[in-house]
């Protein structure tokens, strides 16, 4: 099969994405396949990097776990079957501080901490639909960072399972 041969009209789930063997990397939310972007930029990468090191640096010692895309983080909502799941995301770095979660897959279930690099190629309906599952799935934290501005959002989950947003901050 190739990424030509599927029906972007149609739900899909965690099953049929393991069955993929193109190379083109996907995301599925809510069942939707949305086409991730080519190699992200320099400018993106740097920033990743940058925010990755900070995290290890932070994360030395503690009982943690941080990865950088690409990452499967799925995150069921009624059952961790394959069939049952609909959305598969990778995010950019994610922090990880219940290792239950982890298996040789990747993440299942929400990470403590997301972030994601904005590019160019993110749409409002994407950055929607991932605000939406990550603060669904329970994600503590949700951040975005938009390069090369550097600006940064951040978001926390409540008490009551809404995110509240901190001010935008400019990084360093």
């Amino acid at each position: 099969m190739q990424l030509a041969d599927l029906d972007f009209s149609k739900d899909y789930t965690y099953a049929d994405y393991l069955k993929w063997t193109f190379d083109e990397r996907l995301e599925l939310i809510k069942g939707k396949l949305f086409k991730m972007s080519p190699a992200p930029s320099r400018n993106h990468q740097k920033l990743s990097w940058d925010i990755a090191r900070e995290l290890s640096i932070y994360l030395k010692g503690k009982a943690y776990e941080a990865y950088a895309a690409p990452f499967d983080v799925r995150l069921p909502r009624k059952s961790k079957n394959d069939r049952d799941i609909i959305t598969v995301v990778q995010p950019d770095i994610c922090v990880i501080c219940d290792p239950a979660k982890l298996d040789d897959r990747g993440c299942l279930g929400p990470p403590d901490i997301v972030v994601e690099i904005l590019s160019p190629g993110n749409n409002q309906k994407e950055l929607l639909n991932k605000y939406e599952v990550y603060e669904e799935a329970g994600a503590k934290e949700y951040w975005m960072v938009a390069s090369p501005e550097r600006a940064f959002w951040q978001y926390i989950l409540n008490k009551e399972g809404r995110y509240t947003a901190s001010r935008p901050l400019t990084m360093g």
